[in-house]
């Protein structure tokens, strides 16, 4: 009755126990994992099983070669017709940059035909391209051993099947990254790199494994991302612990126990859902992924490598998406799907397919991934406007996201650019680099200076080189910035900078993370399919358009690569000269076929032609100056042709705008009779009057117009005087009562003074000892304080030509100015002469000053320095400085179509990261009453530490470029002293035309000058003056359509409201017009009415005029619609 177990009782829970049981020592496990794949082991661990078949027999793989002389790059069909020459594995090719063919028959032994797939291994340990025996590219290949490796090509099943397949290889001698000298990424590039063939086999992968080896690689991920008391991390490392333990080498079914192993973390049978994973689980998503490979336009590399780098990169993202039809791939930059469609056509062809079926997006809608400090507000609307354009034109769409991931800083006036471009959306990244604070936003209200907004996302991931990796897609959540708003990630993945792209190791990855979060909480759940479109549509709805997110207001500084305003000078100057040359080269030429359409047609394309060039060379790292030096020759031969097509464009419009007339520069091969006749072409909306250099010799000009000449008699100075609303400007009348002389005098080598009635600037022991305000008796400059050139020793921490670290201001040496000598005297101009030795440098300096040219005080009250630099020094910054009387916690400098100001003193770490920033035309520095400015006729670089204003004017660094800035260079600044706040002041204007130098030309023999222009054909007008006309030119889509426009683009330079008339003084031409987008679209167009012209007493005159109301900072497109024959 008692006693014993019960009956029919099995008890699973054994009674005794002798095993020393199952505790493990977790670290040591986790660290045993390292050894599975690769290392030391790699006889004998996974890798050891990873190919089963493996051959190199000549008889079986035919290999030829030719090598292209120097660094040429022949089409595929140049190269196919030279003679082939037996090649080997092992050979070297070399060197650096130069291209190497191959034209490869494989015969495929019979058995083969059973495994899943056999690869070509083709491994040149450097770049390469696959191609079709007829030059479709296929894919790209990166030899080495890194992580972007790609070396296997695909032989397709039917090429197995018939047992011999042919094709191409082009091997070009460079890597992701260039040829740097010493295998550090930014150093200069090494001339003589050779790289060897170091594979060139027939392969059979054997994809269980490979399959394990994925599996595997996400399970450590899992391991080293997720916390050490996790649940899924634990799993994760028992699972490869047991996957370590089922594993043999020779047996080849424990590569199927262990993958199903891995089910255990990834999900029952994951696999088999293959693309449909992305349907399991949560419905939405966390991190939505999208495949991206961003390429430098130019940067380690010049731009006819970039264009190889396209082809690779965007062929082996088509072949991807063969495999794995999830795979969809956002693109930016027209300008390399313009390179892909001209050198690629098979290429492009196989891209606008997969642009068709959704896969493959242009985005960013921008002709290249631009810098976006320094090029001008109508160079940025260009850059969007080329860029939509061309993917309309070849695509049928339009981007509808903004796409800048590199940018090094983006102004304030983008937004606004941005949505008058078609697009609501803007995606960043690069202030993720910032070394002093942390971006407080993910994503956000991006408002720009004009109150425009556009919805932004900065991936928290921090990188558009992500890697697909377990670490990113945790990261997109935990760095999240505003989870409170949106939880939504960008998760922008691919082999990037140098290109390349997504591998299938980063899919495959993806499609077991997504395996897992579908089973897991503890990892965000990665998507992939939508576009880039729907994840801010997304943004949209879930933000209630943007009304749940923060708002950042203004500029997005980057506090980083702060060197980059002033790197390359000759390159900052070739942008700012050529945009300024398009800019009038358009203005002149609507003109000519304004008012001369019989005889002239408005050359578009050539217009269009050298836009391109210029956009081109506002690639980020080529303007910003930190690119090879390569890369600068190539922008320089791009410049001088813009210059002199534009200049011919210009000269050929004045030849018909002023009949007879010739360029100025010619006149000295001119052999006239009498005097020249000179006159001027001005091309902006203001008033001016200049003084100009004409020469004397052969006739010169007319003597009553000159009012100075040179010392040795062979130029004289004219003045030339203009209207507001551009056109012609002739010799003023300047009566003695206007003319007020210059005073200049020198008691030593390092001693002048330079003063008219309103200004006087002194110069003692060689520096600036006196700014003086004759009218208000006011010193300018603080007692004991000096102004003039300095030296400071730039050391950057890493980033040699990005970079100047605020510790460069710790370090300093001030110059003199020495052997002054007076070449003029007045009474028009007084010119100074001075010198300054530095180092190996010579720097030769030529302040100037004008007579009071009544009423025009701002040309008048400029002392402009012209400086011949031979420049010899490395690692030193040159400035010039001036210490101002006057207190102001901000200082105002010049940005695209606008201002900004920026603190001057280190309140705030955000304050403070502020010691070095990019201006366009001009820094001023004010209080209430007076300010003094300093100009820039090409420099960008600026700043203001508490009353000190400087303008940085060259580098020296020596990497990536061994010579930058090295040798000769010509520049000029002024410094303008002003009453009144800048706000209240000219500033701007005689910013713009310090810029904008007069079109001088003459008719010879005292002839008169012919004018087909009657008058300015479209003034502005009313009590606002902040309003500048920027643009004038014809319409885009004339062409297209039959229409007959002109278009104005004018913007408010202040930050205040403005209402201004334009007069329309060609009444019979015009027949309607409208204000538009920066695409000048019809479609949401603007009807704008047009008026008779009232005179003073209200009397109706010939004109006609429309209205227009500006908020602060607004851009306006207007359309101007002609009649057929206008």
């Amino acid at each position: 009755m008692g006693g014993g177990h019960p009956q029919g009782h099995n008890s699973h829970y054994p009674e005794r126990n002798y095993s020393p049981g199952a505790k493990w020592i977790k670290g040591l496990t986790r660290d045993r994992t390292g050894n599975f794949t690769g290392g030391h082991f790699s006889d004998v661990n996974l890798s050891s099983v990873l190919f089963t078949r493996r051959l190199d027999d000549p008889n079986l793989i035919e290999l030829q070669r030719w090598s292209a002389p120097g660094i040429s790059k022949p089409a595929f069909e140049e190269a196919l017709k030279q003679n082939f020459e037996p090649a080997k594995k092992g050979e070297s090719i070399g060197p650096s940059w130069s291209n190497h063919w191959y034209k490869i028959t494989v015969h495929i032994p019979p058995d083969w035909n059973d495994y899943e797939r056999v690869q070509f291994e083709f491994d040149p340990g450097c770049e390469a391209m696959i191609y079709t025996t007829d030059g479709t590219p296929l894919q790209g290949i990166t030899g080495g051993f890194g992580g972007d490796r790609r070396v296997e090509y695909i032989i397709p099943p039917e090429a197995r099947k018939k047992g011999t397949h042919s094709f191409v290889a082009e091997a070009t001698c460079n890597g992701m990254f260039g040829v740097p000298w010493n295998g550090d990424t930014i150093q200069p590039p090494d001339p003589n790199r050779h790289f060897q063939l170091a594979s060139a086999d027939l392969v059979v992968p054997n994809m269980s494994a490979w399959g394990l080896l994925w599996d595997f690689t996400t399970l450590r991920e899992l391991i080293g991302t997720l916390p050490g008391n996790s649940t899924l991390q634990n799993k994760a490392l028992t699972v490869a612990n047991a996957i370590m333990n089922v594993f043999y080498k020779n047996d080849p079914e424990s590569i199927s126990v262990a993958r199903k192993l891995a089910d255990e973390v990834f999900g029952e049978n994951w696999e088999e859902h293959g693309v449909d994973i992305y349907k399991c689980g949560p419905e939405e998503p966390q991190v939505w992924g999208i495949g991206h490979c961003h390429i430098d336009t130019a940067w380690l590399w010049p731009y006819h490598v970039t264009q190889q780098k396209v082809a690779r990169s965007w062929s082996t993202q088509v072949d991807l998406m063969e495999r794995y039809p999830e795979h969809r791939f956002a693109c930016s930059s027209a300008q390399q799907f313009k390179w892909l469609e001209q050198l690629y056509p098979p290429l492009f062809e196989r891209v606008r397919e997969k642009v068709r079926a959704g896969m493959f997006y242009p985005i960013g809608g921008s002709w290249v991934e631009n810098d976006a400090n320094m090029p001008s507000g109508e160079a940025l609307a260009r850059q969007m406007i080329f860029g939509q354009r061309y993917f309309e034109s070849r695509f049928g769409l339009r981007s509808r996201v903004g796409w800048l991931p590199d940018s090094f800083g983006l102004t304030g006036a983008l937004p606004q650019i941005i949505r008058g471009a078609g697009m609501d959306y803007f995606f960043t990244q690069k202030l993720s680099w910032n070394n002093i604070n942390v971006f407080p936003h993910s994503t956000f209200n991006w408002v720009g200076i004009d109150g425009t907004q556009v919805l932004c996302h900065m991936t928290p991931v921090d990188t558009y080189n992500a890697q697909a990796t377990a670490g990113d897609i945790k990261k997109a959540l935990t760095n999240h910035k505003n989870l409170e708003s949106s939880s939504a990630s960008l998760l922008v993945f691919g082999n990037g900078d140098g290109g390349g792209g997504p591998l299938a190791k980063m899919l495959e990855n993806l499609r077991r993370l997504r395996g897992t979060a579908n089973t897991s909480r503890e990892l965000p759940v990665v998507h992939m399919g939508p576009s880039v479109d729907e994840f801010f549509d997304h943004l949209k709805t879930s933000s209630d358009a943007g009304r749940k997110l923060p708002n950042w207001r203004g500029e997005l500084y980057l506090e980083f690569h702060r060197g980059t305003y002033t790197s390359h000078g000759s390159i900052k100057k070739g942008n700012r000269k050529s945009e300024i040359l398009l800019r009038d080269a358009e203005h002149v030429a609507t003109l000519a076929s304004l008012f001369k359409s019989e005889n002239y047609q408005y050359p578009k394309q050539a217009l269009d032609d050298s836009w391109e060039k210029v956009l081109l060379n506002q690639c980020t790292q080529l303007l910003p100056g930190s690119a090879i030096g390569m890369v600068y020759d190539d922008a320089e031969k791009l410049y001088a042709e813009v210059r002199t097509d534009t200049e011919a464009l210009i000269d050929n419009a004045l030849r018909v705008l002023y009949p007879g007339s010739l360029p100025l520069s010619s006149a000295a091969s001119v052999s006239a009779s009498g005097p020249l006749t000179v006159f001027a072409h001005n091309t902006t909306p203001f008033a001016r009057r200049d003084i100009v250099r004409v020469p004397l010799a052969g006739g010169g000009a007319g003597s009553g117009d000159v009012l100075q000449t040179t010392s040795d008699g062979k130029e004289g100075y004219v003045v030339l005087e203009g209207r507001a609303g551009g056109g012609l400007a002739l010799p003023s009348q300047v009566s003695a009562k206007d003319l007020s002389d210059v005073r200049v005098h020198s008691t030593g080598s390092e001693h002048f003074v330079l003063g008219n009635r309103n200004v006087q600037l002194t110069v003692a022991g060689g520096r600036i000892t006196s700014l003086f305000d004759v009218r208000l008796k006011r010193e300018l400059i603080p007692q004991g304080e000096t102004g003039g050139l300095i030296i400071f020793e730039d050391h950057p921490n890493y980033w040699d030509a990005w970079d100047v670290e605020i510790h460069h201001l710790e370090k300093a040496k001030r110059l003199k100015f020495e052997n002054v000598k007076i070449v003029a005297s007045g009474p028009l101009r007084a010119t100074v002469e001075a010198e300054v030795k530095y180092g190996k440098s010579t720097i030769r300096v030529t302040p100037r000053l004008n007579g009071y040219l009544a009423p025009w005080s701002h040309p008048s009250d400029q002392f402009v320095f012209s400086a011949e630099v031979d420049w010899h020094e490395r690692h030193e910054f040159l400035k010039f400085e001036l210490p101002l009387d006057i207190h102001s916690d901000v200082a105002t400098y010049e940005t695209p179509w606008g201002h900004v100001q920026r603190p001057t003193h280190k309140n705030t770490t955000w304050d403070a990261a502020k010691f070095e920033v990019c201006g366009h035309k001009f820094a001023d520095l004010s209080e209430y009453g007076y300010g003094v400015a300093i100009l820039s006729e090409s420099k960008y670089g600026f700043s203001c530490q508490g009353n000190v204003l400087r303008i940085s004017l060259l580098r020296a660094a020596t990497a990536p470029d061994a010579e930058q800035d090295q040798g000769k260079h010509e520049f000029s600044w002024a410094v303008f002293p002003h009453r009144d706040h800048f706000l209240q002041s000219d500033v701007p204007i005689a910013a713009y035309l310090f810029n904008s130098p007069l079109h001088v030309r003459y008719i010879p023999d005292g002839g008169a000058v012919s004018a087909a222009v009657p008058c300015a054909p479209f003034m502005l007008f009313g009590r606002d003056n902040n309003v500048f006309l920027e643009t004038l030119k014809r319409g885009d889509l004339d062409d297209a359509d039959g229409a007959r426009t002109i278009v104005l683009r004018l913007y408010e330079a202040y930050g205040g409201h403005a209402s201004v008339g334009v007069q329309i003084n060609v009444p019979d031409r015009v027949v309607a017009a409208y204000e538009t987008n920066l695409l000048e679209d019809d479609a949401g167009a603007e009807s704008l009415p047009l008026e008779r012209t009232t005179g003073e007493w209200g009397e109706q005159r010939g004109e006609l005029s429309l209205r227009l109301a500006f908020r602060g900072f607004e851009v306006k497109t207007v359309k101007i619609v002609l009649a057929k024959d206008g």
